[in-house]
């Protein structure tokens, strides 16, 4: 295998984004791939993060864009010798080691590459057609090839001219929190003192003796992290987290002014909006306006935590409209959104990540986007330990509507959860989501169980039973004479 030039920063850069970042990478690393699994990229075809060009005698300029955009992304592998439909037509094996040469001189010429990437180079044999694989890690910097910066676009290379694009790009390079940044002429004075008081008490009435409520207004924002001082310029004050928290107004605005999160309920007409709500108030303030929006317009359904009725409904709007503030990317002028519509409820806005593509609960490992802000949150009870969210969403969606959220993360993060409309609280429907959160619990239920959860008699309590029996959600028991379980288990098994 060859190998071009690999920097200690490089080293440095990819080991934090394994380790610190807290996500495997998305590709293989640099080790050797078998002809099976060369096989496996072909029949998947190109994507994010694979790349195939036939190559002739030399590697093409698109060799290359594709090299700087995969650097400035998320890394990949690029399959030399492999045309667009996956058929594997092989480099002449003669034109092989000048093929090699060339990308290694191409890669460190400084009027080519800057920086210069680091790649692995290898040879793989595949039904008798030789193919080179081209490996490149996500890099640390920003990678411009002959001058232009190319980012990985699904299975395209864009060119990134704009500079607002490009200071994104920069921004998700660095391992900064933008929350974190000193504005030194913010004073207590741009800050709502009744804000301040509004964490202090909701900090105490979570946790009884919090050592916020015998500080001032002034030891309780350092206590919080929310003035600090910047290790790198020395400049010391409130920070951008403070004033998104319990700043006024004015301030935010002056700060952030494309900061704003639209609530949108849409259901008769997707042309137009039924109730719209836009929120650029604080934080705290914004949970408060986007969760009353939320059950205004979703339907309510309880399941059972233990003995007690939980709103599964409340769960799911607590924990989007947490993330939704919690987790973005304030310095990113892309307009956060709240959407309810036939289909569900749905939340976007701007992200910073090391991985791209959507989240599943077996691999997932959570990054911090806001540390300082995410604290805050969890500080006062609107929020819970990094990497609740994910997972009572899971269980919660599947009790509310019988389906799995769908969350997506990038430059934009995406959550979706599916609602099914036309159900009241009280009725079929929600004995349903009751009837499931007891067999969960319980492993059956009984017609008895379901009436003291839902409120009903034995004989609507049987009524419903037979109903949901009909329709597969239950089925009667093997080892019991008045019990049921889930239906879907019972036909799997």
């Amino acid at each position: 295998m060859r190998h071009c030039r690999l920097t200690v920063a490089t080293l440095s850069f990819i080991m934090s984004a394994w380790v610190i970042g807290g996500t495997s990478p998305p590709i293989e690393r640099g080790i050797a791939v078998t002809p099976e699994e060369l096989k496996s990229h072909v029949s998947s075809g190109e994507g994010l993060t694979c790349e195939f060009k036939r190559c002739g005698d030399t590697p093409g300029n698109d060799t290359f864009e594709t090299i700087c955009s995969f650097a400035n992304r998320q890394g990949g592998n690029i399959f030399l010798g492999v045309e667009d439909d996956g058929s594997v037509c092989g480099v002449n094996e003669k034109c092989a080691l000048g093929i090699e040469q060339n990308l290694v001189k191409r890669l460190n010429d400084s009027n080519c590459f800057k920086p210069s990437p680091f790649v692995e180079i290898e040879r793989v044999r595949f039904e008798g057609a030789l193919v080179i694989r081209v490996w490149v890690p996500a890099g640390p910097a920003v990678y411009s090839w002959k001058g232009v910066i190319y980012d990985r676009v699904s299975d395209s290379d864009i060119k990134v001219r704009g500079d607002d694009q490009i200071a994104l790009m920069y921004l998700r390079k660095q391992n900064l929190y933008s929350e974190r940044r000193v504005y030194k002429y913010v004073e207590m004075e741009d800050l709502r003192p009744d804000l301040i008081d509004r964490l202090r008490k909701m900090a105490t009435a979570k946790t009884a003796g919090h050592p916020w409520a015998s500080l001032d207004d002034a030891s309780l924002l350092r206590s919080a992290k929310l003035y600090a001082k910047d290790r790198n310029t020395g400049e010391e004050g409130l920070t951008l987290a403070a004033v998104l928290l319990v700043g006024s107004d004015d301030v935010i605005s002056d700060i952030c002014p494309a900061y704003k999160t639209d609530a949108i309920f849409r259901k008769e007409s997707t042309d137009r909006y039924d109730d719209r709500v836009t929120v650029k108030t604080n934080l705290v303030e914004s949970y408060d306006i986007l969760l009353s929006f939320a059950k205004k317009h979703l339907p309510d359904r309880f399941v059972l935590e233990g003995t007690q009725r939980v709103s599964a409904r409340d769960v799911i709007a607590r924990e989007l409209i947490a993330n939704l503030l919690i987790h973005r990317e304030f310095l990113n002028p892309f307009p956060a959104k709240l959407v309810i519509d036939e289909e569900g409820i749905k939340t976007e806005n701007a992200s910073r990540t090391f991985y791209e593509g959507r989240l599943a609960l077996s691999d997932f490992n959570p990054v911090p986007k806001n540390p300082t802000i995410a604290s805050v949150f969890s500080q006062i009870g609107l929020a819970e330990e990094l990497g609740s969210g994910l997972r009572n969403l899971e269980k919660y969606s599947r009790l509310y509507s019988g389906k799995v959220p769908i969350l997506e993360d990038g430059d934009v993060f995406h959550a979706y959860v599916p609602v099914e409309y036309g159900a009241e609280t009280r009725g079929a429907d929600s004995a349903r989501v009751l009837a499931l959160s007891i067999v969960e619990r319980d492993g059956y239920v009984a017609s008895a169980s379901l009436a003291a959860a839902a409120g009903v008699t034995s004989r609507t309590a049987q009524r419903y039973i037979k109903k949901l029996v009909e329709d597969g959600t239950l089925a009667p028991s093997e080892n019991m004479k008045h019990g049921y379980v889930d239906g879907k288990v019972a036909l799997k098994g």
